[in-house]
């Protein structure tokens, strides 16, 4: 049996980001391990120029996902005229000034941004490794009170509660989001809730196996690779295989 940190993701708009296609944002239907890897090093303080740091969380973590079913998808058309001496907001307090030549003011920066609204996804997490620092309970405890401000996603995305919602002792990730559906499933949601977790982690009756491509380089600042996980749907009656 393994201890595993539960984290609930809720707010009025969450974006978990996909590959963005010249000035279209698009979103995945689970978040990224790199997502969740990079909101838990925000919580501890790390720079993003801190590759190797990422890169160590990223590879220890095996992280699971369960959907509340009702989200829908919005999307926002986003436009502004920026001049050359605007400056953007960012978490570590200090302004972010912008770059580039004449032309790139000339005209209003335009772009389309998906979202998931009112989603709640309920996230576990366990660790390869786990007395390694940081550990499970060093990330809780940053969650909690973070270095700096978070976000799920991009930065309009605030949490709209604690993230943190506890602890879950199961034999592997997909017992542990079946726990949380157990619990939490009501007659609203009799046709089950999506579950997603990586592989060597549970089966399901019903799944799908697929690669998915959601890890970053932390030292090129880009995705790349695949990792198998499981799809299924959980219903408040488990049925494992």
């Amino acid at each position: 049996m393994q201890r595993h940190l539960v984290l609930r993701l809720s707010s009025p708009l969450i974006a978990f980001g996909g590959e963005a296609i010249d000035n279209l944002g698009v979103i995945r239907d689970f978040p990224a391990l790199s997502m969740v890897t990079g909101l838990i090093a925000s919580a501890l303080g790390w720079d993003r120029s801190e590759a190797q740091r990422h890169d160590r969380l990223q590879q220890r973590l095996l992280m699971g996902c369960v959907l509340v079913p009702g989200a829908q998808r919005v999307q926002d058309f986003q436009t502004a005229q920026l001049a050359k001496d605007d400056r953007a907001w960012t978490t570590w307090g200090l302004p972010e000034e912008r770059a580039g030549g004449a032309g790139t003011y000339a005209g209003p920066h335009l772009r389309y941004r998906d979202y998931h609204a009112d989603l709640c996804a309920w996230v576990v997490l366990v660790q390869r490794f786990a007395e390694e620092a940081p550990t499970l309970d060093d990330i809780a405890a940053a969650l909690d009170r973070p270095a700096r401000p978070l976000f799920i996603g991009r930065k309009p995305c605030l949490p709209a509660e604690r993230l943190v919602a506890g602890w879950q002792v199961a034999v592997d990730v997909r017992t542990a989001l079946q726990a949380i559906v157990t619990v939490h499933a009501t007659k609203a949601s009799v046709n089950g809730w999506r579950a997603q977790w990586p592989d060597g982690e549970g089966t399901q009756v019903g799944e799908r196996v697929l690669d998915i491509c959601d890890e970053r380089n932390w030292a090129s600042g880009m995705h790349g690779g695949w990792r198998p996980v499981h799809e299924a749907i959980l219903s408040s009656m488990e049925v494992a295989s």
